[in-house]
């Protein structure tokens, strides 16, 4: 169902219950919130951003979304002002506007996960049905002018400190230099593309204090001769669980492929497949469990910015560790020394292998919202349906992340030992965001 066509939908089901209109009923359900983040994703999906890029997205407008909220709600939420890094200052609104609050953090949301990477105008689509549904519900026309002047100023607060995170600096950084030492990484196929994001590790990030203190151990050194070595034999654990999947382990490698494009080559034929980025598929994941536990509005907002940060953080971890060991993908290895036919289950990524990226912000994920939402919800993930993989279900967000350390094993495309560092590691990123961090008093 087309977004408009979704807003005008809910607006008639609610309008047809009360006797007369009213706004709060729609506009201030934890639901809409949720399609609303829904709509960025796919508009991240569509443009085809790499994982690391999709996580700034949702970090920035879920940021701009939780501090409407907290300066419409003091007595119960804090600004991220002070607490985050760079961030020393949001909009306040002004002294005896009438504002609606929920309304307005739809639209900052809207406004900067469209403007941080995109041209402008991307949602305004979307922006313009809740406009729409304001007016025709009720709401006060002071109010909406409030409420939309108010957006766009944490909007534009929130923009100008994603400024200076690096991001547009390294956009004409230099390429990753690619050579064929032994176990360093190379492109992949089928698209042999170049190293994704190389100096991610340069982008500020939301809360760590530098990455020192989150540094991982080097991997197994490269040793594919001794047969006995922990290299080799992480090399033939990969083979091996490839060449033999269950249908139960393949259904877990592709519930989170998460590959947000994945090439299709069949003869002179080619065209991408798109899915949500590893933390789209997470972002989803905040929506059932919000739904799950009844969470109100407001705790809704809060879920998906403390993940979201988490997840930001975590690749950002990530990412240093990748470029520092530049370790090569284990169907690089396995087609030049064992076997030149083998492909894995899933399309290899184009980064290095240590560590992994999804097993590293899927604990930190885990461990903000366990934090919000408590730690035993147990949900089903409805998420991969509409990619036609079927739904799993999960006693608690932990045992989802430590799930996803066996997909990319299963998918063939990390050894086991990188999915456990990096779950180690992305639980300590996570537990910085938990402690540091003061949303709710």
């Amino acid at each position: 169902m087309k977004p408009y066509v979704f807003l005008i939908a809910i607006a008639v089901i609610l309008s047809s219950s009360c006797k007369k209109p009213d706004y709060k009923k729609i506009l201030h359900d934890p639901a809409l919130y949720s399609r609303t983040v829904y709509e960025l994703n796919g508009v991240v999906m569509g443009n085809n951003f790499p994982p690391v890029v999709a996580s700034r997205n949702y970090a920035y407008a879920t940021v701009a979304g939780y501090e409407v909220i907290a300066a419409g709600y003091p007595d119960k939420y804090k600004s991220l002002a002070g607490q985050l890094n760079g961030l020393t200052k949001v909009a306040k609104p002004e002294a005896n506007e009438d504002i609606d609050y929920e309304y307005a953090a739809l639209l900052a949301f809207c406004k900067v996960g469209e403007s941080v990477t995109f041209p402008e105008g991307s949602m305004k689509y979307f922006t313009d049905s809740l406009h729409q549904i304001a007016v025709t519900h009720g709401m006060p026309g002071s109010m909406i002018a409030n409420s939309e002047k108010y957006a766009k100023a944490v909007a534009a607060s929130i923009m100008a400190w994603s400024k200076k995170d690096n991001y547009l600096k390294m956009r004409s950084a230099p390429k990753f230099a690619v050579n064929d030492s032994a176990g360093r990484w190379v492109p992949t196929p089928p698209a042999y593309s170049e190293a994704v994001e190389p100096h991610w590790s340069n982008i500020r990030p939301m809360v760590m204090n530098g990455l020192k203190a989150y540094m991982v151990p080097p991997p197994p050194p490269f040793n594919i001769k001794d047969k006995n070595s922990k290299y080799y034999q992480e090399v033939m654990a990969v083979k091996n669980a490839v060449d033999s999947l269950t249908p139960e382990q393949a259904h877990i490698a592709d519930f989170w492929d998460d590959n947000p494009g994945k090439l299709n080559v069949s003869g002179h034929v080619m065209f991408i497949t798109k899915k949500f980025s590893p933390s789209g598929h997470w972002m989803s994941i905040v929506g059932i469990a919000a739904k799950k536990t009844n969470a109100d509005f407001n705790t809704t907002v809060c879920a998906y910015a403390k993940t979201s940060i988490a997840m930001f953080d975590a690749f950002v971890e990530c990412w240093d560790a990748k470029f520092t060991y530049k370790t090569a993908r284990p169907e690089t290895i396995i087609n030049k020394y064992f076997d030149p036919n083998w492909r894995p289950h899933l399309q290899t990524p184009p980064f290095p292998e240590y560590t992994c990226g999804h097993s590293t912000i899927s604990t930190a994920a885990a461990e903000a919202l366990s934090n919000v939402f408590g730690d035993n919800v147990a949900y089903t993930d409805t998420t991969e349906l509409e990619f036609g993989v079927k739904n799993r279900s999960f006693k608690s967000f932990r045992q989802a992340a430590s799930e996803n350390t066996w997909a990319r094993f299963y998918g063939g495309i990390h050894y086991h030992n990188s999915c456990i560092v990096a779950n180690k590691y992305g639980k300590m990123v996570g537990d910085s965001v938990v402690a540091k961090l003061v949303m709710k008093k």
